[in-house]
């Protein structure tokens, strides 16, 4: 037993000094869990923030002056003032997302009763803000032109109050959401291009012909790149988590790391031996990366981090509880997001554990049939 874990531990080294010699891998996973995660994070606001808009007022009037005062920041940029003429010209050249066209004689058709229009146009390919924007501005106008007719500002008393909780996050902040999500997403994908492209490297600079020759088995030569980039991922995850999100985004992390950790180990188990078994397939490194495409997106996309699990057809659930993303998901929220502790996510941390013994099993196998070929 020691002399296998010996040659474990000593493989597992080999491994790593592998991995230090390659720039280009060493440069992706600092990328992976530190700009990547912060981009994700900020980059993609799903409330308006800044939106450009411009008001053709075609009335003059004051309460056409009350509803472009109602454009302010942040949601919006101060609202630039145009002539019909240059409305269409703006928007084909991207100058404004929103433009609002207020026609000839609208304060007075309002005040006498009679049917009043209001042209909104939207640069639908700004899709993010476009959506949340549309409703935003209508709301914008209606109460406005509601307070002006009324001549006072109220709020109507209501027999049933809506008092709203926002738990886990009360101020809706999108980057607390987007860069956990996107270290749980980066998990999945570092750990199966780092076993992946290591074993495609022994490959091809033939130093996997060395190892058959020596006294280990392929157990050990598994175990050894399992444990081996399942901690440089597992370090890159904890550094990420300290000074990414806690340091720079301010995220506050409810639950325990070290619980979370565990979990991500797991996690790792399962996929870096996916990334073996991806990598006995192809026989290549771009037919590795092509493997990866078709292999990382549904694993990312139908997890349940983007889009809700229980919002997805009966058939993609149940074939996602195969996916050892789908549990890593679902601890990694209830853990970071909601405190809690391993009397929740027992469930979970057990599929990892069964999904990363099928899959370790299946790679395991493939694996010497591999080599078998190759002695």
């Amino acid at each position: 037993m020691l002399r296998h874990l010996s040659n474990i531990f000593r493989l597992g080294v080999k491994e790593l000094w592998s991995l230090l010699r390659d720039p280009t891998m060493l440069v992706l996973i600092v990328y992976t869990f530190s700009l990547s995660v912060y981009t994700a994070a900020t980059s993609m606001p799903e409330t308006l923030h800044h939106a450009s808009i411009a008001v053709v007022d075609e009335d003059h009037s004051p309460l056409s002056a009350r509803i472009v005062s109602a454009f302010y920041p942040p949601q919006f940029v101060k609202p630039a003032a145009i002539s019909y003429q240059d409305m269409d010209p703006g928007m084909d050249s991207g100058m404004y997302t929103f433009v609002l066209n207020i026609p000839p004689n609208f304060q007075r058709d309002v005040l006498a009763g009679k049917y009043a229009e209001v042209q909104l146009n939207i640069d639908a390919t700004r899709m993010s803000q476009a959506f949340t924007g549309n409703g935003h501005i209508q709301n914008i106008v209606l109460t406005e032109v509601n307070e002006f007719v009324q001549r006072y500002r109220s709020n109507a008393d209501l027999p049933v109050e809506l008092a709203l909780r926002a738990r886990f996050n009360p101020t809706l902040e999108k980057s607390w959401f987007g860069g956990l999500m996107q270290i749980i997403n980066n998990v999945t994908m570092l750990a199966i291009i780092l076993t992946g492209a290591a074993l495609i490297r022994e490959r091809e600079h033939g130093t996997i012909e060395h190892l058959l020759v020596m006294p280990v088995t392929p157990t050990e030569i598994m175990l050894a790149k399992v444990w081996s980039m399942g901690l440089v991922v597992l370090i890159a995850v904890a550094a990420s988590l300290n000074f990414v999100v806690r340091g720079f985004l301010h995220v506050p992390i409810e639950g325990s790391i070290t619980l979370f950790l565990v979990g991500t180990t797991l996690c790792l188990f399962a996929t870096t031996a996916m990334g073996i078994f991806m990598a006995t397939v192809a026989r290549s490194m771009p037919q590795f990366g092509l493997l990866l495409m078709i292999t990382l997106l549904p694993l990312q996309l139908l997890s349940g981090g983007s889009t809700p699990y229980e919002s997805m057809p009966i058939v993609v659930q149940k074939i996602m509880l195969l996916a050892p993303t789908t549990h890593f998901v679902e601890l990694g929220q209830a853990i970071l997001y909601r405190g809690a502790g391993l009397d929740v996510v027992w469930k979970p941390f057990l599929a990892l554990f069964a999904i990363g013994a099928a899959l370790f099993a299946l790679s395991l196998k493939r694996f010497r049939a591999t080599i078998s070929g190759m002695a």
